[in-house]
Parts: structure tokens; sequence; C-alpha cells
């Protein structure tokens, strides 16, 4: 023990259990608790035009909570402006109603935590690694909708989680940030950057890598115009249009495999066979993600 001595020291966390936030002070520090049951409510201030009581927000500005832990926390109707909230943990806690402004979520995690899905717009771009965090981000945030079996904000997620993925992908062999020329400053890393890449983009193009049926329904449609041109050039008339039209008809019964007397050779056709099985499996995927409950 003593030769790791010098290699640990103690980071003072604080520990804040059953307490409540009634006013903000700027002179607190905030950062390093683990806030056990936390609550923060609305203020009730008297209203002087109805004489009713009317709940009035606690604004939290500039204020640092880094490396906190909310732990079964009710913090509802709040709001935080450019808050740094880096490295926290948000566990079977309830944030619905707050907003978040400008605040800083870098490396955050949150679980079974109730929050609204507004929470997905925050940039990171003040940051070279931008989209490496926003994908981080969205991703926690998708596992913990998928806790709570909130699908529309799953899906949202989803969303928000591929094309921070796809900018991250490409910057990794394209970008001359900092960030990605000192940790891909390999040739054969960058290459591999490309490729997968490459390959996130054309998944993305074939059926919107498992979140688009309209594009997988894109896919199919340019497949039977490729099957209608393929036909008119070698059975029917090139220099007609009537001949493509009616080629284009054809491939539907072709394309399903219930065409009759057909000309076509059996390569041909097994080929087209084998595409009809993939985009009938990717449809029955997104079948499934889309009306399934997550």
């Amino acid at each position: 023990m003593s030769e790791n001595k010098g290699l640990k020291t103690n980071t003072y966390r604080k520990e804040s259990t059953d307490e409540m936030i009634v006013e903000v002070q700027k002179e607190f520090n905030y950062s390093n608790y683990y806030y056990k049951r936390l609550t923060i409510v609305p203020k009730t201030v008297d209203s002087a035009n109805e004489g009713k009581p009317k709940k009035e927000k606690l604004v939290f500005y500039d204020i640092k909570f880094q490396y906190c832990t909310f732990d079964s926390c009710y913090i509802r109707d709040c709001k935080f402006e450019k808050c740094d909230f880096t490295g926290c943990k948000f566990i079977n806690s309830n944030l619905s109603g707050s907003s978040f402004i400008d605040c800083d979520f870098k490396y955050a995690q949150f679980e079974k935590t109730m929050v609204d899905n507004d929470i997905l717009n925050t940039d990171f771009h003040q940051y070279s690694d931008a989209e490496n965090l926003k994908w981080k981000f969205a991703r926690t945030l998708r596992l913990n909708y998928q806790q709570l079996g909130d699908t529309a904000s799953v899906n949202k997620a989803i969303r928000v989680e591929l094309n921070a993925t796809k900018l991250h992908l490409k910057h990794i062999w394209s970008s001359q940030k900092s960030y990605y020329k000192n940790k891909y400053n390999k040739f054969n890393e960058r290459t591999l950057g490309f490729i997968k890449w490459l390959v996130f983009c054309i998944l993305d193009f074939v059926w919107g890598n498992g979140e688009s049926i309209w594009k997988l329904v894109r896919t199919t449609m340019l497949f039977l115009l490729s099957i209608s041109i393929i036909n008119t050039l070698n059975y029917g008339n090139p220099d007609s249009i009537t001949s493509y039209v009616s080629h284009f008809i054809n491939s539907i019964p072709l394309f399903f495999g219930v065409a009759k007397n057909s000309e076509c050779n059996e390569l041909y056709l097994s080929i087209i066979t084998l595409v009809r099985l993939v985009l009938f499996v990717l449809f029955m995927s997104v079948l499934i993600k889309r009306f399934n409950r997550r």
C-alpha cells in the first residue's frame, strides 16, 4: 500500500440527504456532491393581481454541478442556464418540466430518470470532439428512455445519435481539428474510419440504419427501376419510353417472384430473389423497431 500512496488523493466528496433547495446561492459550491433524495421545486409567491399563490421557477444561472450524483432526486420545473453538469450521474430522478439552456453535459449519465427530450438539443460545439460527445450523450439518454418505455423520446434520441455518429466517423478521416488529428494520426486509423463512414452512409441511404421505412421504400423503387432498365436494354426497345414503362410494370411481379414465363436467365432471377429476401428482412426489422415497445 505504501508504494501506491502517491497515486491516491481524497476527492472530499460531500453528501446531501433528504434536503431541499429553496433559494439559489451563487457563492455556494454545488459540485462534487452525492445528492440523495434532493428536492428542488418552484417556490410559491403571492400574486398581486389575482390574490392567489403563484409558483415561480428557481433559476440556476452559471452554477457548477460538476461530478455530482443525483440519486432519487425530485427536481421539477426549474430553469438551468449555462450550468456545468460535467461528469454528473442522474439515477431514478425526476427532472420533468425543468429546462436546460446552454448547459454542459459532457460525460453525464442518465439512468431511469424522467427528463424532457428537449435536453437532446444540447450542443457541444465549443469542444473539438463535439460529435463524439454528442453521440455519447444521445446514447445514454436513449438507454435511459428505453428503461422508462418512452418510445417517442427513444426515437428522437436515436436520430440525434445517428446524426452525431455520422459526423464523428467523417471527422475521423477528414477533420483537421486537434482532437481528431492527435487521436487518429495514423494512416490505417483514418483509412478504417473512412471505411466505417462509407458503410454507415450506404446503410443510411438504404434504410436509414434501421430507422426509416421511407428510405427502404425508396431503395425498393430504385431496384425496380434498375430491373426495368436492364430488361429494356436486353429484351425490349431502348429507344422507346413505352418499353421502359412496360418493363417497369412487369418488374413488380418479377421482383415478388410471381411472374410467369419469364425470359430472364436463372442467375439473374436468383439475384433478384436474394435482394428481395434481404429487403424483406430489413422491412420487417424496421416495422418491429417502429411499432414494438422498445
